[in-house]
C-alpha cells in the first residue's frame, strides 16, 4: 500500500493513524502541497478531485479519508474497528458524517485559519467548533470511546483535527472528557501522533 499525505492534514492523519494502528504494511508519499502537486496531472489520475489523502493498495485506488477507514478495516477484516452489526455499523456512520460535517466546519476549519490563512471567519468557526466539542463531552461521558468501550474508526476519524483544536484557537481546557478521550487514542498500540505547529494557542 501507498499512502499519499502532507504530515499537516488532518485528513491524511487519520488515514495514516489507522494503517498504524493496525500493523499494516505501507509506504508514506508525501505530496507537496505548497507547489500544488495534487494538481498535477499525474495526481489527478489517482484523484481527480485533487485531495488528498489517497490509497494505492497495488493498483486499487481510494480516495477520501474517511472511504481509507473504511476500505482498511473491510479488507484487513477488523470488525472490531468496523462492526458488521447493523445498529452498530449506523452508530460508526454517524460519527464518520460529524467528522465530514461539524469537525471539518469547526474545529478544522480554524485551524485552517492560523495555519494555511485560510479566509474563514474566525468567530463562527470557533463557536461551531465549541457546539461539537461540547456534544462529543456529553457523549463521552458514559463510555470511553465514542460509540462503546474500545475504539472505531469513528474515534480515528474524529481524533486529528480535535487533539490540534487549539491550533485554531480552540481552547479544550473546559473539554476533561474529550481530553481524556485523546489520552486514551494516544495510549493505543501504534499510535503516531499528528505533527503540531506554533499556531493559534500553540504560538
Amino acid at each position: 500500500m501507498k499512502l499519499y499525505v502532507h504530515p499537516l492534514s488532518g485528513h491524511a492523519h487519520r488515514a495514516h493513524l489507522f494503517l498504524s494502528l493496525l500493523g499494516t504494511p505501507f509506504e508514506l508519499v508525501e505530496v507537496d502541497l505548497g507547489a500544488r502537486a495534487q494538481k498535477s496531472p499525474e495526481f489527478l489520475k489517482l484523484n481527480r478531485f485533487g485531495q488528498i489523502p489517497v490509497l494505492d493498495d497495488d493498483g486499487t485506488v481510494i480516495s477520501d479519508s474517511n472511504a481509507i477507514l473504511v476500505y482498511v478495516a473491510k479488507k484487513r477484516g477488523r470488525t472490531d474497528w468496523l462492526p458488521e452489526d447493523a445498529a452498530a455499523a449506523a452508530k460508526v456512520q454517524r460519527w464518520l458524517s460529524v467528522a465530514a460535517g461539524e469537525i471539518a466546519y469547526g474545529p478544522a476549519a480554524a485551524r485552517l485559519i492560523t495555519v494555511f490563512g485560510a479566509s474563514f471567519r474566525a468567530d463562527e468557526v470557533i463557536a461551531r467548533a465549541h457546539r461539537i466539542l461540547a456534544l462529543l463531552e456529553a457523549e463521552l461521558t458514559d463510555r470511553a470511546f465514542i460509540v462503546g468501550d474500545g475504539p472505531t474508526i469513528a474515534d480515528v476519524a474524529l481524533y486529528s483535527y480535535v487533539v490540534n483544536a487549539p491550533e485554531g484557537n480552540v481552547d479544550l481546557a473546559g473539554y476533561p472528557q474529550v481530553r481524556a478521550w485523546l489520552s486514551r487514542i494516544e495510549s493505543l498500540d501504534g499510535f503516531v501522533p499528528f505533527q503540531k505547529t506554533a499556531a493559534g494557542l500553540r504560538a
